[in-house]
């Protein structure tokens, strides 16, 4: 027989950002240790989440453990018998300790020891379900991950000692079926923790704060009594029911203000956070003075969005309206009272944002250089006006050289001197969010080019893989080339000086924000044709060798050399592509060799043509041989080979075989239209197709000719061939990649 099983932890409020991974990983996790405890679960899981409460249902789990039969192997037969077939004392001893006579014994194969060994089988009848599952939950507990682990002084009676979790335990619901299993989370006798009395498992929930029924505890004997007795007591558990009653009234309540819901997506994505912060969901909506238009309407919705949790709501015409949208976490006596509460705390915000305008606006941001000497970027890296001086510079060379437009380099300067600036502004420092926004909005108001504002305003886009994307061509406009410019120097910037200093992310830290910078970086290179025109050329060695000079020049360390960084920024390079969806071989295959000669937007030109032919059969049979290839090269090529190559004699006139001629004619045929386009990036298509059709002519040569032969000649010739074969095939990828590492 089968039964229900029904956990719920209830938690103090967990972080709105970790309760969808929570979730998702106590499902996980329980299934894993069910699985673990050869528990059979014939049904599907459910999992069920509020910011107080995680909650899963594993339908149809059996009663028992699945028996387990286990062979346990004894000595060699060589060792276990005379020569008679008596039994020594090695087979008597082993057949003793397992409780058999020596005639129950096997004889089996064990190919890892290779020969004959006796073997008994021993039967493990499975435990009743109830008792296993308190080392299932525990299990379970101690396995879910969170991004910050909080101690509580919670011991569970596993032999494992403290528990630590994402927020304390308060209540634990668990049923197998109709009963409860036992299970208690302990309080640390040596500490005065925030868990004062045990937590002991039963069938009592908690409803929602305000909404449940006072003085009447919430008991359950299934998952069905659950659901309906929080549903009575406030609390909508199902995150998806939450996230569709929210969409509803938004809807609703946008349209009694006369705007449609699209006019609402401008909170889009605290439409995906509201859910995970609350439990029982009621739309309000309230209005603020129309005098607070006259603020930039980024300072307006971050105020409401990001410190309010509020919708802001437009007109058809994308402009803000005078009002908002709130979503209350229970149903308020009086809506209009709770609506003016909110428009006093919005307001009063507002009031603060007005004043932090008008005190910025007194000087122009250029004025605001000299504070920056106050703000310290890194203590051995100096301050960020030391800092802004050398964006300013690398900005200049990478508009002028890199992206080869010098007429536009005295705006990427200027946007490079600029762009920390608001880090010393009022706004910047009360909407820490608005970093760079603000900037680029005061530029503005000071009659800088858009060419200058428009780059200081984006310089932190993109800031990884999943955050925001880099600002559109259209966008952008002419500050296409001077954003690019100003976004790279920034980032190219933390990262060389951090590096210089020491400082590197490791698996679990990255406290200076060096994955996001080398992502956005490398997102930037990715995408630097689409955005300006040009970048299929530009390599990453010129721009860290650049970058490291000040440093270098200031005795601070050159990092341009360092294995480390390079190894990092491929490994950014890589994931980046990745994320796009593309094969992981593939991509290890465009990214080979030297990582300062890599040119990510190249690459992915590359990448792009790689997957419609790598699963070719021409194709792959050259991925399979490029392995030999590569090892030949690797392990028989003598030093400079490049050289010897180059001033040898034609090898026409030493190869010999028939195979190996036709070969090199083919090479020959092929090499001028492989080289151009992998050096000019056109027309890659036939480039990979030409590289295809060398398939079978390395398969025959490897077939008919030895490489390694005793004529040193001809050896060398071979050798020269192969050479040829690797060096042409680089020049697109490392075919070898493609091919699984069986």
């Amino acid at each position: 027989m089968t039964h229900d099983l029904l956990i719920e932890l209830g938690l103090e409020e967990l972080p709105a950002s970790w309760l969808p991974a929570a979730t998702r990983a106590f499902g996980d996790a329980l299934a894993a240790a069910l699985a673990e405890a050869r528990l059979e679960v014939a049904g599907p899981v459910t999992t069920w989440s509020t910011p107080r409460r995680l909650a899963v249902q594993m339908a149809g789990v059996a009663e028992r453990q699945a028996d387990r039969e286990e062979v346990l192997t004894g000595p060699p037969v060589s060792a276990a018998f005379n020569a008679d077939g008596t039994p020594t004392s090695a087979a008597t001893g082993f057949a003793k300790r397992n409780g058999v006579d020596v005639s129950a014994l096997e004889r089996i194969e064990v190919p890892e020891k290779k020969g004959a060994y006796l073997a008994v089988r021993v039967q493990h009848q499975g435990r009743a379900t109830l008792e296993v599952l308190p080392a299932v939950l525990a299990t379970t507990l101690r396995a879910m991950p969170f991004p910050k682990q909080m101690r509580w002084d919670a011991l569970l009676d596993d032999g494992r000692g403290e528990l630590q979790f994402g927020r304390p335990i308060r209540w634990l619901v668990f049923l197998f079926g109709d009963e409860v299993v036992p299970f208690t989370i302990q309080r640390s006798a040596q500490a005065a923790g925030p868990l004062v009395q045990p937590v002991v498992s039963g069938r009592t929930t908690r409803g929602h704060r305000v909404h449940e029924t006072v003085g009447q505890p919430l008991v359950v004997h299934s998952t069905t009594e659950y659901l309906a007795a929080l549903a009575r007591n406030g609390v909508v558990l199902d995150r998806d029911e939450r996230r569709a009653r929210i969409d509803a009234e938004l809807t609703a309540e946008a349209a009694r203000r006369g705007v449609s819901i699209d006019t609402v997506r401008s909170g889009a994505a605290l439409l995906q956070e509201v859910p995970d912060l609350i439990e029982y969901p009621v739309v309000v909506s309230g209005r603020f003075s129309d005098e607070f238009l006259a603020l930039p309407e980024e300072v307006l919705t971050t105020t409401m969005i990001h410190h309010q949790h509020f919708f802001p709501l437009q007109y058809a015409d994308g402009t803000l309206m005078p009002a908002f949208l709130a979503v209350l976490n229970t149903e308020p006596e009086s809506t209009n009272v709770v609506s003016r509460n909110l428009e006093r705390v919005l307001t009063a915000r507002l009031r603060d944002a007005r004043f932090f305008w008008d005190a910025d606006r007194a000087q122009p941001l250029a004025a605001g250089l000299d504070a920056l000497e106050t703000v310290l970027f890194h203590k051995r890296l100096g301050t960020y006006r030391e800092k802004a001086s050398r964006i300013e510079a690398l900005a200049r060379w990478l508009c002028a050289e890199v992206l080869g437009a010098p007429q536009l380099a005295d705006a990427a300067a200027t946007a490079g001197r600029l762009c920390k600036v608001d880090l010393a502004t009022s706004m910047v420092r009360e909407l820490t969010e608005l970093q760079g926004t603000m900037g680029g909005i005061y530029a503005r108001e000071d009659g800088h080019s858009s060419t200058v504002w428009k780059a200081i305003y984006h310089h932190y886009l993109p800031q990884g893989v999943e955050a925001d994307a880099p600002p559109s061509a259209a966008v952008l406009g002419e500050a296409a080339r001077p954003w690019a410019a100003v976004a790279m120097a920034d980032k190219l910037d933390t990262l060389v000086g951090m590096f210089a200093v020491g400082e590197r992310p490791t698996g679990s830290r990255d406290p200076h924000g060096l994955r996001r910078a080398a992502q956005g970086l490398v997102r930037t290179l990715v995408d630097l044709e689409a955005l300006t025109g040009v970048g299929t050329a530009v390599t990453l060695g010129p721009l860290v060798a650049v970058a490291a000079r000040p440093f270098a020049a200031g005795g601070v360390g050159d990092p341009s050399g360092d294995a480390d960084l390079w190894r990092f920024l491929v490994e950014r390079l890589r994931y980046v592509l990745e994320q796009r969806g593309y094969d992981v071989r593939n991509v290890r295959a465009v990214t080979h060799g030297d990582p300062g000669a890599l040119a990510p937007a190249a690459a992915l030109r590359r990448l792009a043509v790689l997957a419609t032919v790598a699963d070719s059969a021409d194709f792959r049979q050259l991925a399979t041989l490029f392995k030999r290839v590569r090892n030949i090269v690797a392990k028989n090529a003598p030093e400079g080979m490049a050289a010897l190559h180059a001033a040898g004699a034609p090898l026409e006139s030493i190869l010999t075989e028939e195979a190996e001629r036709a070969l090199w004619t083919q090479f020959q045929q092929c090499a001028p239209g492989i080289a151009a386009a992998a050096a000019g990036g056109d027309r890659l298509q036939e480039a990979f197709e030409r590289c295809a059709r060398l398939g079978p002519a390395v398969g025959r040569f490897f077939d008919d000719v030895m490489v390694m032969c005793d004529d040193p000649t001809l050896r060398m010739a071979r050798l020269r061939l192969v050479f040829s074969i690797e060096q042409l095939v680089l020049q697109l990828a490392d075919v070898s990649e493609i091919v699984s590492q069986e």
